[in-house]
This record gives structure tokens, sequence and C-alpha cells, in this order.
């Protein structure tokens, strides 16, 4: 591997937004963590591109790294410290909740060519998800309608829907089952 000739596909105008998301990150979303604050921090994401519904809540505690590369659907929450690591595409469904410290990793290197690339792989998010804390979700997964990742769990894995999963990797533990 010789990572001297290590490049990555991002262009001026994307470095530049970067810069100045951060910038506004501390200046006009972090610091406004109380919930009176919800719809200013989403108003927030809306104008650096997030599709993100209103009812949303996203703690101000959160890290985002491209909002535009974001999609968030009605009522769900990223809690406390989660990382959305989101060089490549994320998208999260309605009524689901990302809880506290959880990682989200939508990229990863091409580890069999030589200059080691970037590979940007979206990660999909159904409806009615919970993802407890702690969670990896890594790059290219789709999680369906209705699964639960129990805490600390790695998912390297697409996740069935109606299904609860856990463990390093994570592994099927049932069916979720609504009575």
């Amino acid at each position: 591997m010789d990572l001297s000739t290590y490049s990555h596909s991002f262009s001026l105008k994307n470095k530049i937004s970067r810069l100045l998301w951060n910038f506004i990150r501390l200046i006009v979303f972090r610091p406004f963590g109380s919930r009176l604050f919800k719809k200013w921090r989403v108003l927030v994401l809306k104008c650096f591109g997030a599709k993100i519904e209103w009812s949303s809540h996203i703690y101000a505690s959160v890290k985002i790294w491209a909002p535009w590369n974001l999609e968030i659907g009605a009522n769900s929450s990223l809690g406390p410290n989660v990382d959305c690591y989101n060089q490549g595409n994320i998208s999260i469904g309605s009524n689901t909740i990302i809880s506290q410290k959880t990682y989200l990793c939508a990229s990863t290197h091409e580890y069999t060519k030589k200059d080691f690339p970037l590979i940007l792989k979206p990660i999909k998010i159904g409806n009615g998800v919970w993802i407890a804390a702690d969670a990896f979700i890594g790059p290219a997964v789709v999680i369906g309608n209705n699964a639960v990742i129990a805490a600390r769990s790695v998912i390297i894995k697409n996740v069935e829907k109606n299904t609860i999963v856990g463990g390093n990797p994570a592994k099927l533990i049932k069916s979720r089952n609504f009575e």
C-alpha cells in the first residue's frame, strides 16, 4: 500500500461547505440544547440541505458530518452524542429512534487498491426502528422497518424488518412482534 498517492473526491465547494457547517454548528446549533430550540436545530439543518421533517428531534450534542447528505422522517430522533459520519447519504425513516452515542458510518476505503480510495456507501434505516445506545452501523447497511438493534451492537450486514439483533457482529435474537 502506498498512501502518498491517496486522494479523496471532495470538491472545493464541499470543503468550504464543511468548514462553514462546522463553524455554524458550534455557534448556532450546539449551544441551543434546550427542547425549546428543537425546531431551531431542524431549521439550521434544513438551511444546510438536510431533508428533515419539522417533527424530528435532533439533540444539540449530535455530530453531523454533512447535513446535505442526511434525510430524516417524521417523529424520528437522533439522541445525545450520536455521531452521524455521513460522507455518504444516510436516510432515516419515520418514528425511528437512534439512541445516545450511536455511530453511523456511511463510508469506507477500498482496501484492495494500493491508493486506498474512499468509497461512499449509503445507510438506509427504515420506519419504526430503535437503535439502542452505543451501536455501530456500518457502510451500505439497510435496516428494515420495525427492527431493534440492541445496545453496543455492531451492524455490518443488512437487518431484516421486524427483527431484534444484537452483539458483535450482530446476530438475530428473535422476531419483533407487536401486541
